[in-house]
């Protein structure tokens, strides 16, 4: 249980992620930009699939909290549902990952995402379970037309995407990686679902040992939080390994946090309270960097691009898995760097507490996984939504 300190901690940092949903989206279409200034100043004007799904749950988290009316954020989630039906462009039922905010158009060429549609329907069905009625209808209806089958290869891996100038992808979900919360949610279509063997048919592995813990891993953090942000692991054994995929995220976190202890000597911000990598903005642009490195070799192995940024969404992100740790990392932060990491809408996207960098944006998936996270470790409020889905 938390002590009321830091549960006031939790509220102020929760609240303020739920103002960049409420405030950056858009007049006209509900959509919730990829990224905004982290002032408040400006929100972007493109929209991501996956900020809107984190964008849809936090209107049910701040309808709960009354920092908005049920009703005004129903009358909100509505709207932005509208505009996922009947004028963002689909294939099959599946959303294109970037999308002009305000014309609901295509944006870059970019795919249309079996992942990113997957967030953004967990953000539908969580927002359809509370606010019920109409909400419900409408993201149901979305759940429904996705044609999972479509999106899958001959080996019965789900794909990465899809595109109208070259097709599928190359790529799919062929190994640990965000994906299993994705393959749960496709298995339980009522219309269009998968077989039992696409839990099955990808490779567990990467198996890293670091710091005496051993777990399957992809570097970046949020490989671990995102399928659990909505879906409650807890006490699931895979069938094919075991494993705890929660207890596997556990062991991911802490071994990312002595990782960064681990780099101290090489980037001297890092410190037991000041740690985390997930993939973020950084001084030289986007990164999906993380840590540790997949080989388990130790520091001579990590990631060359790891320049001593900080996220602080990986900690945040983590909040149920090691909450002791990563309520401390987070409280740190707050103290030690204040105003200067802490704005309108939370933490900053990243930082480097050496250099002084810090990144100018927030963005709508960062901010939504630690809103989600921290919610789920005081009240496991997103997980009971979601409870139809859970894996058994």
């Amino acid at each position: 249980m938390l002590n009321p300190s830091d549960d006031a901690f939790l509220e102020d940092l929760e609240r303020r992620a739920f103002r960049l949903f409420w405030e950056s989206a858009h007049a006209d279409t509900g959509l919730i930009p990829d990224r905004a200034r982290a002032d408040g100043s400006k929100p972007g004007g493109m929209a991501s699939v996956a900020a809107v799904g984190f964008g849809l749950t936090a209107l049910a988290i701040g309808a709960e909290r009354c920092w908005e009316s049920r009703a005004d954020a129903q009358t909100r989630v509505n709207q932005t549902l509208r505009t996922l039906r009947d004028r963002v462009p689909h294939e099959h039922g599946f959303w294109y990952h970037f999308i002009d905010a305000a014309t609901c158009e295509r944006a870059w060429n970019c795919e249309a995402s079996s992942i990113d549609t997957a967030l953004g329907l967990f953000g539908a069905l969580s927002a359809g379970r509370y606010f019920g009625g109409e909400t419900a209808a409408l993201a149901q209806e979305l759940y429904d037309r996705v044609d999972w089958p479509w999106m899958t290869n001959e080996e019965g891996l789900i794909c990465h995407g899809w595109t109208p100038e070259k097709g599928f992808f190359p790529w799919s979900w062929n190994q640990f990686s965000e994906h299993w919360g994705m393959t749960r949610l496709a298995m339980a279509s009522p219309t269009h679902p998968l077989p039992a063997s696409a839990w099955t048919a990808w490779k567990r592995m990467p198996w890293v040992t670091y710091a005496g813990r051993r777990f399957l891993h992809h570097p970046p953090l949020f490989v671990h939080q995102f399928p659990q942000a909505w879906l409650d692991w807890r006490g699931f054994a895979d069938s094919v390994t075991g494993v705890d995929f929660f207890e596997n995220a556990r062991e991911a976190t802490l071994a990312q946090r002595q990782f960064c202890i681990d780099l101290r000597g090489h980037y001297p911000g890092y410190d037991e309270n000041v740690w985390g990598l997930t993939s973020s903005d950084g001084a030289a642009g986007y990164m999906d960097w993380g840590g540790p490195p997949v080989n388990g070799q130790g520091i001579g192995a990590a990631d060359t691009r790891i320049d001593g940024t900080v996220v602080p969404c990986a900690a945040a992100g983590s909040l149920p898995f090691a909450p002791e740790e990563c309520l401390a990392a987070l409280r740190t932060m707050h103290a030690r760097f204040g105003e200067t990491v802490y704005g309108p809408y939370g933490f900053a996207d990243a930082f480097n507490p050496v250099t002084g960098w810090v990144g100018t944006d927030v963005i709508g998936i960062d901010q939504g996984i630690t809103l989600l996270m921290a919610e789920n470790l005081r009240t496991g409020f997103v997980w009971k939504l979601m409870e139809p889905w859970r894996p058994q």
